[in-house]
Parts: structure tokens; C-alpha cells; sequence
């Protein structure tokens, strides 16, 4: 039985990938202990895992980013891309090392696994020394000579040009657009005690870990020649759960028809039902169609007006209950929603304006399983014709159901579990310390 200390950012797209590795982790006989928000605690245990709580470390587990960091609500490009990034991951850093260091003292841990951008997580394991592991919540985000930098949603180029393009990207944004990401990440770090990294980009925060476990398949990223050599492409993470209770909302029925099936989403986080939801729902008012809109338990607000007839709404549909009616689906980019429409061999429609959304776009578009929107505000019309482009264009459909094929390949937890279990050191002295 080895020790295993897990840390994760206190927020739905961070903890749920992990929680099937720790379930796989536990089964294996490790005493598995979990730092995180407070309110994935009953999550963490229904798996046999012993939740640790945030003390110093803000928790704002439950809690929608407008809620949680107000000053970002109507950020969009690489403003969110910065603030967001700074608030959220580099400036919680620290307070997260000193609760994850006080755990230590009395779980003397053999490996410390992490989401990729619980930066605390990352200057724990710089102090200590630890094995560490990223298991990581969306795409690949370490830097490359071969692709732009993160937040500007382009594809690769490994071409003379290309790389000239990438290099002078990278170099703007760390100079110019993120200079003051670069300045939140050496107060971060020395704030935690410890030295100014040189790197740029995603990589001037946290030096890189021994593993890099990316739930995504190879087929979804972009092709690097110089990818970090501790990364493994296990598939996916975030697999639906194995209950059978379902209630179907009365439309249900609806699904089976001959019309094809939109299903328009912002996922559970973002709230600004303009943005994308009522934008779709213009667009697609008169298709022959059927419109199902998930809304994440949020309301659409007044600004709706009454809802053309084609059009379903639910607060929240289970993804893999929905997904096998539905023929393209529009989003704003949520990595898991999108990994999981394409597990499902959905096309899609993917407007990405914040975080990282725009890149996870791109991909979608390189692969050919979809079509990729820019821009903060969207005008129907656009919507209106990329979706029409999904669904009379057969090669987003052939390319979902080949990204459908690779993710069946793999068993994403059962990977990642045996991935770590790899790096736990054989114990010479059975280990010590306190209760927590």
C-alpha cells in the first residue's frame, strides 16, 4: 500500500477527472487522501478516498467564476485569458503549497498528483522533492516551438515561417499582452520561496512534473516534435457514471423524431446566457430542427423572450443520456463537454471566448470534427451556417466517428492510475505520521 496525495483546484472541470483514478488508485489498496474544495467532499469519499479541506487556500468550490471572481464576469479574449489564469491559479498558489505542506507533516506521502494547474501542488512538490503527477483537465498546455502560444486559438505550424510565427507569438505575449501574468507568477512564487523561473508562456509558474497525463487522445492534439517526454495521451477522464436512475423531462420522445437534434451548451460554469445560448437559439429558430439548450441550472433570463417551438430547454441532461440523439452540438469549448460529445462520434460547433476555449476550438478544427467560432458576441447568421455546415458535411461527421474510435481504444483512469502507481519508490521503512 503506498501513500497517495491528491490536489486539485476546487472546481468542477479539475476534481471531476480525477475522481476515476482515484477510485482506480484506492481499488488498488493505496491509502489515497484528497485536498480540495469542500464541496466535492461527498464526491471524494463515495469513492473511498479521504477528503482534506482548504484552510488557508481559497475554496470556492460551488461557486460560478462571476461568483467567485466578480471582476471577471464580462472578460472575454485574452483579457479572460490573463485574469483568469492570475486570480484563479497563480495567486491561490501559494496558500494552497502551505495547507498541502502542513498535510505533509503528517501523511508523508510517496507521490503527489495533481490537476495541472493546482500551481500549489507544483511548489509542494519543488520544496519536498516529491514524484509529482499532472493529470490534466483539458488540453495539452506545455510550450512547443511548433504551435502558438496558449489563448490565441491557432493551429500548428512546424514550417520555417511557422515556427518564426510561433516564436514572435510567444515572445509579444510574454513582453507585451502577458507581462503581467509574468509578474503574478514571480510574486507567486516568491511569495512561496522559491526562484523566478526563465521559461515563458504556462511555464513561468511551475517547473514541469514527472508525469503529464493528458485526458485526451493523440488524435485531438496538435503534432509537436519536441513534446515534453513525460507526457502520455490516456484518453479520456471524465467518464459518465454507472448509475441507471433517469428521469426524462416530457419532450424526451422528441429525440427520436426525424429531425436532427442541436444540443446548444455553456456547460456549468459560464453564465452569460448571450454569449452563445440565445445567439443559437435566434439562429436555429426557423431550421427544421431540434433545439435542446442545457442552461447548467442557470435561467436564460428575461432577454429571451418567448422560445421559438423547436426549442427544448433543461437546466441540466446528463451528457451520456443526451449525446447519442444528438447530431452536432454547440458550445463554448468546456474540454470535458466537447471530449465527451466526441467519445460520442458528435460533431460540432465550438465558440470559444474565454480561458483556454478558443484553442480547445482549434483543435476541434484540425481534426476536422467541427467548426471553430471566433469572437466574444456571435451573430445568429454565423451560428446559423456553421451549423448548417456540420450537419450537411459529411467529413465533420466521418472525423467525430474516428475520434470516437480512438478514445474507445483507451481506458483513460485505469492508465493513469497504473502511470502513477509506476513512480511510487519502493518503501524500505513503513511510513509515519500524525492522524488527519
Amino acid at each position: 500500500m503506498a501513500h497517495v496525495l491528491i490536489a486539485t483546484t476546487p472546481a468542477d472541470g479539475h476534481v471531476n477527472p480525477v475522481v476515476p483514478v482515484a477510485r482506480n488508485l484506492v481499488r488498488a489498496g493505496h491509502d489515497v487522501r484528497w485536498y480540495t474544495g469542500d464541496g466535492y467532499r461527498s464526491k471524494i469519499t463515495a469513492v473511498g478516498a479521504r477528503h482534506l479541506p482548504m484552510f488557508a487556500a481559497h475554496d470556492f468550490s460551488g461557486q460560478s467564476k462571476a461568483e467567485a471572481f466578480p471582476a471577471q464576469a464580462r472578460l472575454t479574449g485574452a483579457a479572460s485569458f490573463v485574469a483568469g489564469m492570475r486570480d484563479i491559479f497563480y495567486r491561490t498558489a501559494p496558500d494552497q503549497m502551505d495547507d498541502l505542506l502542513r498535510v505533509l507533516d503528517r501523511f508523508p506521502a510517496d507521490v503527489l498528483v495533481s490537476d495541472d494547474m493546482c500551481y500549489g501542488a507544483s511548489f509542494a512538490a519543488e520544496h519536498t522533492g516529491l514524484p509529482h503527477v499532472w493529470i490534466g483537465n483539458s488540453i495539452y498546455v506545455l510550450g512547443s516551438r511548433d504551435t502558438a502560444p496558449l489563448g490565441r486559438g491557432l493551429g500548428p505550424s512546424a514550417t520555417r515561417a511557422g515556427r518564426l510565427r510561433n516564436a514572435v507569438l510567444a515572445w509579444a505575449g510574454d513582453h507585451i499582452m502577458l507581462r503581467g501574468l509574468r509578474r503574478a507568477a514571480d510574486a507567486a512564487r516568491a511569495q512561496a520561496g522559491l526562484a523566478r523561473l526563465r521559461a515563458g508562456g504556462m511555464e513561468n509558474i511551475a517547473r514541469r512534473p514527472d508525469r503529464y497525463l493528458v485526458g485526451t487522445v493523440a488524435e485531438l492534439e496538435f503534432p509537436r516534435s519536441d513534446l515534453f517526454a513525460g507526457t502520455h495521451f490516456v484518453g479520456a477522464l471524465d467518464l459518465p457514471p454507472s448509475d441507471t436512475a433517469f428521469d426524462p423531462p416530457p419532450w424526451w420522445e422528441e429525440l427520436r423524431g426525424e429531425r436532427p437534434v442541436v444540443l446548444v451548451t455553456q456547460g456549468t460554469i459560464a453564465d452569460d446566457a448571450r454569449r452563445l445560448l440565445l445567439p443559437a437559439i435566434r439562429a436555429l429558430a426557423d431550421e427544421p430542427v431540434l433545439v435542446v439548450v442545457t442552461t447548467g441550472n442557470r435561467t436564460l433570463g428575461p432577454s429571451a423572450g418567448t422560445l421559438p417551438a423547436n426549442v427544448r430547454v433543461e437546466g441540466f441532461v446528463p451528457y451520456h443520456r443526451l449525446l447519442p440523439y444528438v447530431d452536432v452540438m454547440v458550445t463554448n469549448g468546456g474540454f470535458n463537454g466537447v471530449t465527451a460529445a466526441l467519445r460520442h462520434g458528435v460533431p460540432l460547433v465550438v465558440a470559444g471566448a474565454t480561458e483556454e476555449k478558443a484553442d480547445v476550438a482549434a483543435r476541434v478544427a484540425y481534426a476536422g470534427a467541427g467548426v471553430a467560432l471566433r469572437g466574444a458576441r456571435l451573430a445568429p447568421e454565423r451560428v446559423r451556417a456553421a451549423v448548417r455546415a456540420v450537419l450537411d458535411g459529411p467529413e465533420h461527421r466521418a472525423a467525430a466517428a474516428r475520434l470516437h474510435d480512438a478514445f474507445a481504444r483507451h481506458d483513460g483512469p485505469r492508465r493513469a492510475a497504473e502511470l502513477i502507481e509506476e513512480l511510487i519508490p519502493a518503501r524500505t521503512a513503513p511510513a509515519t505520521g500524525g492522524p488527519l
